[in-house]
């Protein structure tokens, strides 16, 4: 670095930028040089490029395209450029304009010779996707010795040619009234945590976001007499990793529960109050299932749905679309026919049925309202799509009444909308909430 004072300068144009909302995309040239960074730039858009650099005095255009020095790339909206110029002068910042973005997934470099010639030399010409699967050849072929290769292979075909997810919203999502918000009779809803869960912050402040008084509650309050669950209205259990999920997920949860006669008839009688609603996400909905209180309440065993290890062999996390169908959990009630971002986190969220006749029944009388579906909106067990192999891309059960909801993606997570890694250009600028706080609202609406 020869010019320090000019690293600081740059470092703070691009925060002036950010601050002005003027910057769509970015990426530094250290690894690979000027043209790595263009090429993974296109990459990650799923997008093509028109890019013409100026030769500059360069003897060869190798040191041009490929030299790791101090620099950066940035993508903005044509009309920002004025404004954008305006401060890498105001900084003292050299600046090069050398394209733009375009829709066809072809990437096309040209060099523009510093002589009088107008014509520039073509440096590349090729279809972003397939330098795209040269890129990604190395992680393919880990992804095989790590992961189940047919996922692998599955992964591979589908983002070769993805357009990306089209997400749809059936509902005008809003913030919650200031008159609940500021209400001094909010109905208290228990969030329960058990040795390795996560996520109970941010499920209290979703639940707090809509109205409700969340109390914080260990397992270890109601074993000990400091927590009963006869004031509350609400009730949920958390994701994570419960006692390391040693026995297989929830299942020592479950234990503590099923296996203690005072505990498990407390929590049966705030099950069968007509006044209550549970929620269990990742973690909490293995659990609900192990507890029988999703589908329903009364089936063997033998026959309960419960969710098991990943088709994958492994750990999922990722941005994953579902949609939602009609059902009668209180919680979803006006979202029906969305189709939604929302993170997963697991490593044992399939959804598996012993018996046939339990799985007709759930999707007959739609017990399972959350889907995951690919990129055109259909229910999916394509892998990225559906990140687990649940059958028929449940992602979810829900109770006959509507009362208690059970899901492996974590819609606490994703109530805020700065929580979204991506959404729509014209969602991010008109919508006041994030669709997923309705969840929240809507258990705070059905109390009333």
């Amino acid at each position: 670095m020869d010019d320090p004072d000019l690293l600081k300068r740059a470092f703070n144009a691009v925060q002036e930028l950010i601050a002005r909302d003027l910057i769509l995309a970015g990426h530094d040239r250290s690894d690979g040089g000027l043209i790595t960074t263009l090429l993974e730039m296109a990459f990650a858009g799923n997008c093509g490029i028109d890019v013409s650099i100026s030769s500059a005095g360069a003897i060869h255009e190798l040191p041009l395209l490929f030299a790791e020095e101090l620099g950066f790339a940035i993508e903005y909206l044509p009309e920002n450029e004025k404004e954008i110029i305006s401060v890498f002068e105001s900084f003292s910042v050299p600046y090069e304009i050398i394209g733009k973005t375009v829709r066809e997934k072809t990437i096309q470099i040209k060099l523009k010779p510093a002589t009088r010639n107008p014509q520039p030399a073509t440096l590349l010409t090729e279809d972003m996707r397939v330098l795209r699967s040269i890129w990604e050849e190395t992680a393919y072929q880990l992804e095989r010795l790590q992961a189940n290769p047919e996922c692998a292979e599955q992964e591979r075909d589908a983002c070769f040619n993805r357009p990306g997810p089209d997400f749809k919203l059936s509902f005008d999502p809003e913030d919650t009234p200031d008159v609940l918000l500021e209400s001094d009779a909010r109905p208290k809803v228990a969030v329960i945590r058990e040795e390795g869960s996560n996520s109970d912050r941010e499920m209290a402040s979703a639940f707090f976001q809509a109205g409700f008084d969340p109390w914080d509650i260990t397992m270890t309050d109601f074993l000990e007499g400091r927590a009963g669950l006869s004031d509350f209205r609400g009730l949920v259990f958390v994701g994570g990793f419960s006692f390391a999920d040693v026995l297989d997920s929830a299942k020592g949860w479950a234990g503590v529960i099923r296996f203690n006669n005072r505990i498990w008839d407390e929590f049966q009688e705030f099950y069968e109050r007509e006044d209550t609603f549970s929620l269990g996400v990742c973690n909490g909905c293995q659990l609900m299932a192990l507890l029988g209180w999703v589908p329903w309440q009364g089936l063997e065993d033998t026959a309960q749905p419960r969710f098991i290890r990943n088709i994958s062999g492994r750990f999922e996390s990722r941005f994953s679309t579902v949609g939602i169908l009609p059902g009668p959990s209180i919680m979803l009630k006006g979202m029906e026919g969305s189709v939604l971002g929302i993170w997963v986190a697991h490593g044992e969220g399939r959804a598996y049925f012993p018996d046939k006749g339990v799985l007709e029944k759930v999707e007959r009388d739609g017990l399972a309202q959350i889907r995951y579906v690919d990129d055109n909106g259909g229910v999916t067990m394509k892998y990225p799509f559906n990140p687990n192999g649940s059958v028929a891309g449940i992602a979810g059960l829900c109770s006959p009444d509507g009362r208690h909801l059970a899901v492996m993606p974590h819609p606490e997570r994703t109530f805020l909308k700065w929580q979204w890694p991506w959404m729509p250009e014209d969602w991010k600028k008109d919508l006041r909430a994030s669709p997923w706080l309705r969840m929240f609202q809507n258990a705070r609406k059905w109390c009333g």
